[in-house]
């Protein structure tokens, strides 16, 4: 399998830092057991460990280019440092040998590779520090110091620079990279979220401008045609075109939700802008819209829109007549999972029962029924009710927005 460029950089970075932290560790230890045993006088195992650590942790990273698995070599040097900082303690005073303190940092170096070995290595060095002390307490000693007394000032000395060193010069300082890549990274990561949403909206705002272009051009073909029925052929065209460019003038204006559309709003202005563009700014129909404050995705409110714009355009032309009054209802539940319920219809005259999509040749209940099965729904007429009601089951649809058949 190939890795991604970008792994595969990292991975390399990582796999020198390994390297490059294990040949200090091992340079230091050896140089720590050559101060012990020719400077300070320290005989057997203090600087025994010391030398065995550095020529261990040294064949360990050398290994490394053979097998090439970082959890490996790094797990291994981390139970070499964790035996050998147990070693150095237990002969170098116990619970109150300054070398103690490596545990700690073996603790934090386990932290710094992966959350899981830093909890593992704490518990470990927990019970350790423990058994210690406990070592120290009891009067059965299987561990004596072996730093003399004039050596331990400058043993604690060396030890203190040491751990000091391991957690700002090594541990620290790898951490501040770390932390500084992870905030450039996240810079850039913003960055291009920010051009994306941009681009989206900019998407959106040049869809709406063309399908205003479209409706544009409907409008002033339906009035250069006589024939009223031709020109009533083409308004409803211009309307469904219109709903569309309702969805993605939304998109465009919102500052989140780039993908998700407020219902309510939406079906609002479409039904308001129906009832103007049929009926005129003075009428006697009111709109009763009961929709909670559902966000749907744009593959859904397309086509529930045109739904709602052949209902509604249907009950303006054919059901409330003239200056009758009337009620248009649009009410929305959320049903079981991802299905929702539409109430969508009016009060008028309504039309016989054995008028369908099948027996009737018009194209809005054709759309209807058809939509309604883009939406995984179905539609059915509420026959017992003045007027005509739908009734329409639908599921928020996350895809590929498919025409129509």
């Amino acid at each position: 399998m190939k890795i991604p460029t970008k792994d595969r950089y990292r991975l390399e970075d990582k796999t020198q830092l390994v390297l490059k932290v294990n040949y200090f560790a091992s340079l230091f230890a050896l140089f720590f057991g050559l101060i012990c045993s020719f400077l300070l006088n320290i005989r057997g195992v203090v600087p025994y460990t010391f030398l065995c650590f550095a020529v261990l942790n040294l064949l360990n990273t050398l290994m490394l280019k053979s097998h090439g698995n970082l959890t490996i070599t790094y797990n291994i040097t981390s139970v070499l440092a964790m035996v050998s900082a147990i070693l150095i303690t237990l002969f170098s005073g116990g619970i109150q040998s300054p070398f103690i303190y490596v545990l700690g940092i073996v603790v934090f170096a386990g932290y710094v590779s992966t959350r899981v070995y830093g909890k593992i290595y704490l518990f470990i060095n927990l019970i350790v520090v423990g058994l210690i002390f406990l070592h120290d307490l009891s009067d059965f000693n299987i561990a004596d110091d072996t730093v003399p007394l004039e050596s331990k000032d400058w043993f604690a000395f060396l030890s203190i620079l040491l751990a000091v060193y391991l957690l700002g010069g090594v541990f620290g300082k790898n951490l501040l990279r770390a932390h500084h890549k992870l905030y450039k990274s996240r810079q850039e990561i913003e960055e291009r979220i920010q051009e994306k949403e941009t681009l989206l909206k900019e998407v959106h705002h040049r869809v709406k401008n063309n399908l205003q272009t479209v409706s544009s051009l409907l409008s002033l073909q339906s009035r250069a045609v006589k024939d009223e029925k031709i020109s009533g052929i083409i308004k409803n065209s211009q309307n469904r075109v219109v709903s569309m460019a309702m969805v993605h003038e939304m998109l465009y204006k919102r500052d989140d939700y780039l993908s998700k559309i407020e219902l309510k709003p939406y079906v609002e202005e479409l039904c308001e802008y129906l009832l103007r563009s049929i009926k005129g700014n003075t009428n006697n129909v009111t709109l009763n819209i009961d929709i909670p404050n559902y966000k749907l995705s744009i593959d859904t409110v397309i086509p529930l829109g045109l739904v709602i714009n052949e209902a509604v355009t249907n009950a303006l032309k054919y059901g409330i007549v003239d200056d009758k009054p009337g009620e248009i209802t649009v009410v929305l539940k959320k049903a079981e999972g991802d299905t929702y319920e539409m109430i969508l219809g009016d009060d008028g005259k309504g039309f016989p029962e054995t008028v369908g999509p099948k027996t009737s040749q018009s194209l809005g209940l054709k759309l209807i029924h058809n939509l309604a099965r883009q939406l995984r729904g179905s539609v059915t007429r509420d026959t017992q009710r003045k007027g005509t009601y739908y009734h329409l089951v639908f599921e928020e649809i996350i895809e590929d927005f498919n025409s129509l058949e």
